[in-house]
């Protein structure tokens, strides 16, 4: 049976969806107002990855990422280029599409806008203002008074009297309470705006994942993901707003998966560690990245550096070199078989793709050994379940990575170098043959010599 670590209960729990056979999640997605990062990457093949086994499990998922298409940084972002908001917030959302398609990332069935969701957002408010769980404050904002919603905290398992230290009222706030937090913003003069009953203005960043989850998979869920990071104050806001406004439990299985480190440092900007999708893509292939973030576990930090890089390509190499040369498509799987169940198993625990993994490098070892079909069959059939192992061999052993092992060399110039090596050898000048093969080598170039001539692969 499938447990998943709830952060609500600190435990890994058995899962019982509300509706028997039926899985609705939701997960928190990207403002769109920049490229994305490693960070949103990680969200985006975790949740892939999980979405990928509750279905392969049987279950018939509706699965929920929100775009935040208006927020501060979006404003000033479209004010500093000289560009309207919808400009900005499309173009970014165009390359989070390619940035996700790239990563072998299936979309979500919805993909909700939050300026598509401004009514509801007013009308969860309205309930909060009637039910006193929120106030009109002095400068015209609308905000969440904590302190009258018990049990905030919850989540992130801290009390208001811990959450209380350090606080302070921002200078000019008409916030009654240093942890009351904005429900809808007054707008300035020159933002965008919405009319409502509060006057001119737009919703706060929390509002709108109450607002987009409830409208598309009901006031009660089964699972929310998201970030570590985004576990308080957002999650934790989230449940206050839901469960005021609605008197009913929010979400069931709250998933957060663990941050994203370079060179065992936490990435940001200011310490000039801060990398792009698209950046990492440029100098590692795409299905390299994702086994890279698959290889750890959800929960866990992930450390990005070249070497780890390097190291998940060279991994994912011997499980295509396995492969390569057996003419097996991705099989049926038989649950009976112990590898395939010991797979399950793992992914049964929590997602634990690190064990899931180590069955394909087991699978992979009986390949080298029986060259059997079948097992390649299997092996091709688990990979899938986790967005891997679906191209040729050949086609993924002599793609470019992009990094310092590939010498510069491209497909074309490495065929010439061949056929200067074998013409070499057929003038049986073996010096010369071996001096080319020296040469490919220190390229990052393996030639592999066979019936059916000359192979190569990069290293």
């Amino acid at each position: 049976m499938l447990r998943i670590y709830n952060t609500l209960a600190r435990d890994k729990q058995p899962f019982v969806p509300l509706e028997p056979g039926k899985v609705r999640m939701y997960v928190c997605g990207m403002t769109v107002y920049d490229y994305c990062h490693l960070g949103h990457a990680r969200v985006m093949v975790v949740f892939d990855l999980v979405t990928r086994w509750l279905r392969a499990s049987g279950y018939q998922v509706t699965y929920v990422r929100n775009i935040t298409d208006i927020d501060d940084k979006i404003i000033r972002r479209a004010a500093e280029n000289g560009e309207s908001m919808g400009a900005l917030t499309q173009r970014f959302i165009d390359a989070m599409d390619a940035d996700a398609a790239a990563l072998g990332v299936v979309k979500p069935d919805h993909e909700p806008r939050a300026t598509e969701y401004v009514p509801q957002m007013q009308e969860i408010i309205g309930r909060l203002e009637r039910g006193r769980l929120a106030y009109v404050a002095s400068d015209g904002d609308v905000n969440y008074s904590v302190r009258d919603f018990p049990g905030y905290g919850k989540l992130s398992g801290k009390s208001l009297e811990d959450l209380r230290a350090g606080e302070r009222v921002e200078v000019n706030s008409g916030k009654r309470d240093p942890l009351d937090f904005v429900l809808w913003k007054r707008s300035k003069e020159g933002e965008p705006f919405w009319e409502s009953a509060w006057g001119r203005g737009r919703p706060g960043w929390h509002i709108e994942c109450s607002a987009m989850s409830a409208a598309l998979l009901g006031e009660t869920f089964d699972i929310h993901g998201g970030g570590q990071d985004l576990q308080f104050p957002h999650h934790e806001n989230e449940i206050a707003q839901s469960e005021g406004a609605n008197g009913k439990p929010f979400v069931r299985y709250w998933m957060h998966n663990g941050f994203v480190r370079v060179d065992d440092e936490k990435m940001s900007k200011s310490l000039g560690n801060f990398f792009t999708v698209r950046e990492v893509l440029a100098r590692y292939d795409a299905e390299v990245v994702r086994f890279f973030i698959a290889r750890a576990h959800y929960r866990s930090p992930l450390n990005y550096s070249d070497k780890h890089l390097d190291d998940a390509r060279q991994a994912l190499a011997r499980l295509y070199t396995a492969l390569k040369g057996i003419d097996a498509p991705a099989a049926a799987i038989d649950r009976d078989d112990p590898r395939a169940a010991r797979f399950g198993a793992a992914m049964d625990d929590d997602f634990n793709t690190p064990e899931a993994i180590a069955v394909l490098f087991e699978l992979a070892g009986d390949l080298n050994r029986t060259r059997d079909p079948a097992t390649a069959g299997l092996l091709r059939a688990l990979g899938h379940q986790l967005g891997l192992l679906e191209r040729d061999p050949i086609a993924f052993l002599q793609a470019a990575s992009g990094g310092a092992s590939d010498g510069g060399l491209d497909a074309a110039a490495i065929e010439a170098r061949i056929a200067e090596r074998t013409a070499a050898k057929k003038a049986r000048d073996f010096a010369r043959a071996d001096a080319i093969r020296a040469e490919l080598l220190a390229g990052g170039i393996v030639l592999e010599d066979g019936a059916a001539g000359t192979l190569w692969r990069r290293a």
